[in-house]
């Protein structure tokens, strides 16, 4: 009964009882109670007439819950109805809020008292702005000023609502508002910011209430960012905030506001200013925290307001020198302040706190960067040290401006080198950790930040080593000997040592590098040996694999420590301590993949080439190992006998390699010719699946040259594909993809496997189909292309009716299936599109309903591959006889579905496909259906996309949809205009809201990378020796 009073809207709202309704959901009463109270308040907020009754609630509800639930009410209305609202409801509901912020705020015991009520009606307020000023509301500046100056507390609540509306403009308008809307926006408070600058200095002049004074360095923070420079130079405001900088109720507040003005970059007009700034501040700094002070500990035991100190402390020096670094270089005076500045700025890099140190760590990774170009753009001889020549007749020339600047910073740079070695970040490479209880561990997890991090910092390290390579080796050789007289040993230190002596790999010279090396790796050697107890050993063990690992070009060179170093590798391979063997066997597989052609000739000194030796002490070496271990050690030597050239010497390799597995098969092959019940014991099962597995991995690394191998066991694996059909498919799949493109390996395949592989998928109950049958396919024909074109419609028979029921009943279940399933889609319509005009018009429809499916999925893979596939079948459709059938049919279903996903926020990461699939021009009406003759199709397209757009988005007005379609249609030539288009009506038609928009941008983000990627290749060690894939550097 109560509810059916609650839903009838024409008369007022009964407020006790929504009181009632609303504490009983927020309440501690029954699931039902709560339940039934969810359901009439989630009907009252969808009710289009809900928001008519908001003022009477907000006037007679005592209940602060209540009053928040009106206004959420209110705020959808303004959010995505307001422009649609009469002006004179509009306007009354303006006032009605403001005065009420006003009533409010007025005396210090309400405003404290009503301090949550007050904060959301200002979000409101702002809401309302975004809309109505300031072409419906021009005097709302002039109008705030002057209330502000009325009473402390009002201006407070002032402050509060202008650092909204600054927010709102300029920190949170991507992707809310149009680029239109917020350039107005901007210069409107451009233009009123004078009564603000006044408003602000005033206060800041004449209160004594802290309260007010916060509230004004906070609204002034969130300004100076975007506000005219002459507003802080040329006024009194730097020096009031130089003022109020020690006093320590207003240092951070003001810290973070000298920190914006810090980051502010004009040219060189105000310099002189932004000196002056500094060095008051370095004055006042020192007398707040003495230059002696150790910042690390005094961080760790600060309380909260003294650690945020230190955070805002490192964002002020790193905004100040990202954008004036240069002023300071210019007197000896500025210079002893810029070097007190960068003492403090190592010092706070110390500081055990991550986001402390990605602060920093971001700005010396600038600076050395900057520090690098210079010294590289005036000094021929660094350049020719780069490409591995010694000029020393160029080593007299003058230095320049690089040469000075290096000298400034010298020893700034040298005390970086070792806070980035005793702070390196962990390499992806490394599986041994320490976990919180202080033991060695296997690592189970990768951690994303601390992989970024590593990035980074091997990227700092890199231009350090380039700016002095000796400095770099002296640091690094100095603490290896305290690691070895035990002065200094420790896991940790041990750690970050290695893992900074991997990141530099291919940054210095040769000749130095190799000397480098040999005692490096000498000395870890040592220290094994030396070192008592297993933990130490296993540490000792991951990080002598990881260095040797990070350097292949000194094992190519010095076959007698590559060698010793895969025996070393061979010895790690019996540790069991959890990560070692793991370890050993991947570090294995990145050093043969690097030195392949050094294992199959015969070295000096040797009797046989490596490789050989190896596969004699094979069933030794890998007897501790697990099966996972084992198959990538069978890749590793795959990999080596892949680089041997003369074709019966490597048959005879893989023969001896495969020999182990092999010997198994053919016990477990005759066994089950005995009796076939054999392949249904799980422990036979086991032993297939590990035998196909090993297979696979050398497979992997042998490409065509495993024919000889794949050939005894083919036949035999299609009469046990029931028992182990995953692995049967995967090694096959492997084969076909790795082996080149002959097509006798296609005929000799193929052919045998339609029958057992594709009856068993159709015959079989869902869960017990194999997804790898349809990425099988789908490698088969991007191998093959048109050759299997005559095979399609048995493809297509077996498993496209059954595999579709199974994925489009629902968004999850068959993961595995979906994907694969639209792979073999788009392998068949990129290279067999006969065979689809070739489809039964029925199926065609089962094709296209799968791919807009596909696309309408809201898994990003699965949506893109299907946008993939549309975008192929059109552009085949566009080119064949069979276009104007095909567009009549599905183009309008097509174009509907586009806008639908392109406009479901579910669906952002697609936006650059749902962009591309669309200038398409054919007859698309049907003149029964459609009265009007349209002149041409593209008459027709605009008019439907209208009329589609107007009903789906009721909340715009028919000239923004228009406006918007014609726009469409004027930039189809040109996708940077389409696309700026597209990002606007999204945010206009309010679908996107404040979510996060990037994905829009994505395709902008991706062109970035590569350029990126593209200089990092030009600089010696910043991309891995152990990352670049070069068949010519291991002949």
């Amino acid at each position: 009964m109560a509810a059916e009073k609650l839903r009838d809207l024409s008369q007022p709202i009964d407020v006790s009882l929504l009181d009632a309704t609303v504490s009983a959901f927020y309440g501690t009463g029954s699931r039902e109670e709560r339940s039934a109270a969810d359901l009439i308040l989630r009907e009252l907020q969808n009710n289009p007439d809900m928001w008519l009754q908001v003022v009477h609630i907000l006037q007679n509800s005592q209940n602060l819950n209540t009053k928040f639930f009106a206004l959420q009410v209110l705020e959808g209305v303004i959010k995505y109805r307001w422009n649609a609202l009469p002006v004179a409801q509009r306007d009354g509901m303006k006032n009605y809020i403001s005065d009420v912020i006003v009533q409010l705020s007025r005396d210090e015991a309400s405003f404290r008292r009503e301090r949550l009520y007050v904060n959301k009606l200002n979000v409101i307020l702002v809401q309302i702005l975004k809309h109505d000023w300031p072409a419906r509301w021009k005097s709302f500046i002039p109008d705030l000023v002057a209330a502000a100056k009325t009473s402390e507390t009002i201006c407070e609540n002032c402050m509060v609502i202008l650092k909204l509306l600054s927010e709102e403009v300029f920190d949170f308008s991507r992707g809310e508002m149009t680029q239109q809307k917020i350039k107005e926006l901007k210069q409107s408070l451009n233009s009123e910011f004078q009564l603000i600058h006044e408003l602000c200095l005033y206060v800041l002049s004449a209160s004594q209430r802290a309260e007010l004074i916060r509230a004004t360095l906070s609204t002034l923070h969130a300004f100076l960012s975007w506000v005219p420079l002459g507003y802080i130079f040329e006024s009194p405001l730097l020096e009031t905030l130089l003022k109020f900088f020690p006093v320590p109720a207003y240092r951070n507040l003001t810290l973070q506001c000298l920190t914006e003005v810090a980051a502010l970059s004009f040219g060189d007009f105000y310099n002189g200013q932004f000196v002056n700034m500094y060095n008051i501040f370095m004055v006042q700094l020192q007398s707040i925290l003495p230059p002696n002070t150790n910042i690390p500990d005094a961080y760790a035991n600060g309380s909260s307001e003294e650690q945020a100190f230190i955070q805002n402390l490192a964002l002020f020096f790193t905004s100040f020198y990202k954008s004036h670094i240069r002023v300071l270089e210019s007197t000896p005076e500025n210079i002893t302040a810029l070097l007190m500045g960068l003492e403090y700025l190592i010092g706070i890099s110390y500081v055990d706190d991550t986001e402390v140190f990605k602060v920093c760590l971001d700005y010396w990774n600038s600076l050395v960067l900057e520090l690098f170009e210079t010294h590289n753009n005036l000094e021929p001889v660094a350049i020719a040290n780069m490409m591995g020549l010694q000029m020393p007749f160029l080593s007299g020339m003058p230095d320049g401006i690089g040469g000075q600047r290096r000298q400034i910073y010298a020893v700034t740079v040298s005390k970086l080198r070792l806070l980035m070695i005793s702070r390196m970040a962990k390499p992806e490479e490394v599986l041994i950790v320490e976990d919180e209880n202080g033991n060695i561990v296997r690592e189970t997890m990768k951690d994303n930040d601390v992989l970024v991090q590593y990035k980074i910092m091997r990227e700092t390290l890199v231009y350090l080593t380039h700016l002095d390579h000796d400095d770099t080796e002296k640091q690094m050789l100095t603490k290896l000997n305290k690691q070895l007289s035990g002065e200094d040993w420790s896991w940790n230190n041990l750690n970050t040592l290695c893992w900074a002596i991997g990141s530099i790999s291919g940054s210095m010279v040769e000749e130095q590098e190799n000397r480098f090396l040999v005692m490096v790796i000498r000395d870890l050697l040592n220290l094994c040996e030396i070192t008592k107890g297993k933990d130490n050993k296993a540490v000792i063990a991951s990080n002598i694999m990881y260095v040797v690992g990070q350097y292949p070009r000194f094992l190519r060179a010095h076959w007698k420590f590559l060698k010793t170093v895969v025996n070393k590798l061979f010895e790690f391979m019996h540790e069991t301590h959890p990560g070692v063997q793991d370890m050993a066997c991947d570090t294995f597989l990145k050093i043969v993949q690097k030195c392949k052609r050094k294992f199959v000739i015969v070295q000096v000194g040797e009797n046989e080439p490596f490789v050989s030796e190896l596969l004699t002490g094979l069933p030794t070496t890998i007897a501790d190992l697990e099966p996972h271990q084992i198959h990538t050690f069978y890749e590793s030597v795959g990999q080596m006998i892949q680089a041997e050239s003369e074709p019966l010497r490597r048959d005879e390799y893989l023969r001896r390699l495969m020999d182990l597995p092999n010997q198994k098969w053919g016990e477990i092959i005759g066994q089950a010719r005995q009796n076939v019940e054999v392949l249904k014991n799980p422990d036979v099962i086991k032993a297939v699946l590990n035998i196909l597995q090993t297979n696979t991995s050398a497979a992997t690394s042998l490409g065509t040259f495993f024919f000889p191998q794949i050939s005894v066991i083919f036949l035999d694996m299609l009469n046990v594909y029931r028992s182990v059909k995953r692995e049967t498919l995967k090694l096959i799949e492997t084969f076909l993809d790795k082996a080149e493109d002959q097509p006798h390996i296609g005929t000799q395949f193929v052919p045998p496997m339609m029958d057992p592989v594709l009856a068993d998928y159709a015959r079989n109950v869902p869960d017990a189909r194999e997804s790898e049958v349809l990425s099988l396919f789908a490698t088969i024909i991007n191998k093959y292309k048109a050759a299997m074109v005559e095979d399609v419609p048995r493809i297509f028979q077996a498993v496209f009716q059954c595999t579709l029921e199974m994925i489009t009943k629902n968004f999850e279940d068959y993961p595995e299936h979906r994907l694969k399933f639209f792979s073999l889609l788009r392998a068949i319509a990129a290279h067999c599109f006969p065979a689809v005009v070739r489809l039964l018009p029925e199926q065609l429809k089962l094709v296209m309903d799968s791919i807009i499916w596909a696309f309408r999925h809201t898994e990003r893979n699965i949506a893109e591959t299907g946008l993939n596939l549309l975008l192929e079948m059109l552009k085949n459709f566009q080119v064949s006889e069979f276009r104007n059938a095909f567009y009549r049919q599905y183009f309008l279903i097509i174009e509907q579905e586009i806008f639908a996903v392109l406009t479901d926020t579910f669906h952002k990461p697609g936006f650059k496909l749902h962009v591309k699939s669309g200038g398409i021009t054919e007859p698309l009406w049907d003149p029964a259906t459609v009265p009007y003759p349209y002149p041409n199709n593209e008459a027709f397209v605009r008019d439907y996309t209208i009329k589609l757009l107007s009903s789906s988005f009721p909340n715009m007005t028919a000239n923004e949809v228009t406006l918007f379609v014609n726009g469409l249609f004027d930039s189809i030539a040109d996708l940077s205009i389409v696309k700026t288009h597209i990002r606007d009506f999204l945010v206009q038609s309010k679908e996107f809201s404040a979510q996060d928009n990037k994905d829009l941008f994505a395709e902008e983000a991706a062109a970035q990378r590569e350029r990126d990627r593209q200089r990092a290749m030009s600089i010696p060690g910043l991309i891995s020796p152990s990352e670049i894939q070069d068949e010519m550097l291991d002949s």
